[in-house]
């Protein structure tokens, strides 16, 4: 049987914290050539989370030795709201029997309207295992 593991995203803004109501999440899978699969489109509620996105992963066993392979399934995301600045955040790494949140602080757009073609990128480093 295969492992799963989850991520949830949860949009704000500010520092203090805002939940972001109505953001699109897409959570992809990076393949070959820069390409990415969607894997799932969620929308943020209320409270800037978003349902649950359930993925493969490699076995938690793979995780107990060193100089095994990665024991995560990794995958992007991408985060907008027409009141913000898209957010990509790369490498979210997902293990198996856990339930990740990643925390997707959205900038408000400026006034000016070449600025909404911006997207800020945000590359998450793997788990020292």
């Amino acid at each position: 049987m295969a492992e799963q593991g989850t991520v949830v995203v949860r949009a704000y803004t500010s520092r203090a914290q805002i939940p972001v109501t109505g953001a699109t999440v897409a959570v992809t899978h990076p393949s070959a050539g820069g390409k990415h699969l969607l894997v799932a489109l969620r929308v943020t509620d209320e409270s800037g989370h978003t349902q649950p996105v359930t993925l493969p992963t490699p076995p938690a066993a793979e995780s107990e030795h060193p100089g095994t392979a990665a024991p995560y399934t990794l995958c992007d995301l991408w985060v907008e709201h027409p009141d913000f600045q898209m957010l990509h955040v790369e490498n979210v790494q997902i293990f198996s029997g856990v339930e990740t949140l990643q925390d997707a602080e959205l900038l408000p757009l400026p006034e000016f309207p070449e600025q909404r073609d911006m997207t800020r990128i945000v590359h998450l480093t793997s788990q020292p295992l």
